[in-house]
C-alpha cells in the first residue's frame, strides 16, 4: 500500500511541475551581445521577476495602455483566488493548493532602481544576455492569457504600487506554485536550474545564493549578485 502511494505522489509531482506555462529556450548567442539587468525578488513566500520595461513592452505592447512611466516592471504568477485575496485564509490555501480555479498574473510598474524600491525584500541582481532576456521575457509574455483578439484580459488592481492583475495561463498547485514559476524564467533566461523542486520562494533564493560564486569565478553567464 505504501509503495502505491509513493507512485501516486511521484505521477502528482510530475504532471503538477510539468504544467503551464512552458519554459522557453533561447537562442544561440551572436559574437557580440549586450549585457542586461534583471532582478528576483522575494517578499517571503512568493518571488517576483523584475524586468526591463522597454523590452517586456515589445513582447506586451498592451502594457503601455495600463502603464506608461516606470522604468521596470515586477511580474509574478499565482493562483486567481489567493493571489487576489484582501485576506488569506486556510480555505483559500488548501483551495490553490489542490482545486485552484485559475491562475493570474500580477503586474508592477516599477518607476526607480529596483534595488531601492525592494530595500525591504531580498532581491538578487542577474546579468543576462539579449537573446536570455529576450527568451526570459517571451516566456513571461506567454504566461498571460488572451482574448478572442490576441489580447491580455486585464482583472482588477494590484495589491502594491501602480499595478494591476492580468488572466494567467495554467492552474497553480501545490507542485506548481509562484516559485516554480521564477524558477522556469530563470531556466528561459539561461540558467542551469532544476525547476522542478522551487516550490518555495527559499528554494529559489537559495539557488541564486548558491551559484553567485560559482558564475563569477568561471566568468560565465548568466552572473549574479546579491543585494540584502
Amino acid at each position: 500500500m505504501l509503495k502505491k502511494y509513493c507512485v501516486l505522489l511521484s505521477v502528482l509531482l510530475i504532471a503538477g511541475c510539468s504544467g503551464l506555462p512552458n519554459v522557453s529556450i533561447p537562442l544561440s548567442e551572436p559574437e557580440e551581445s549586450s549585457s542586461n539587468q534583471v532582478y528576483i525578488v522575494s517578499h517571503g513566500w512568493h518571488t517576483g521577476i523584475v524586468v526591463p520595461a522597454k523590452r517586456m513592452d515589445i513582447y506586451l505592447p498592451q502594457l503601455t495602455e495600463r502603464f506608461s512611466h516606470g522604468n521596470w516592471y515586477e511580474i509574478g504568477w499565482g493562483d486567481k483566488g489567493f493571489y487576489q485575496a484582501q485576506e488569506v485564509t486556510t480555505g483559500l490555501t488548501l483551495q490553490a493548493m489542490f482545486w485552484s480555479t485559475g491562475a493570474v498574473m500580477h503586474v508592477v510598474s516599477v518607476p526607480t532602481d529596483p534595488e531601492r524600491y525592494f530595500s525591504e525584500s531580498d532581491i538578487f541582481s542577474v546579468e543576462i544576455t539579449d537573446n536570455q532576456l529576450n527568451s526570459l521575457v517571451a516566456f513571461i509574455a506567454d504566461s498571460f492569457n488572451r482574448d478572442e483578439q490576441g489580447e491580455v484580459i486585464r482583472l482588477k488592481r494590484g495589491i502594491y504600487g501602480n499595478s494591476e492583475f492580468y488572466d494567467g495561463v495554467g492552474r497553480y498547485s501545490m507542485f506548481n506554485t509562484c516559485n516554480n514559476w521564477t524558477a522556469k524564467g530563470l531556466k528561459s533566461a539561461g540558467m542551469d536550474i532544476s525547476t522542478t523542486f522551487k516550490m518555495t520562494s527559499g528554494s529559489v533564493m537559495d539557488y541564486l545564493k548558491t551559484h553567485q560564486t560559482e558564475y563569477r569565478k568561471s566568468d560565465l553567464v548568466p552572473q549574479i549578485c546579491v543585494t540584502q
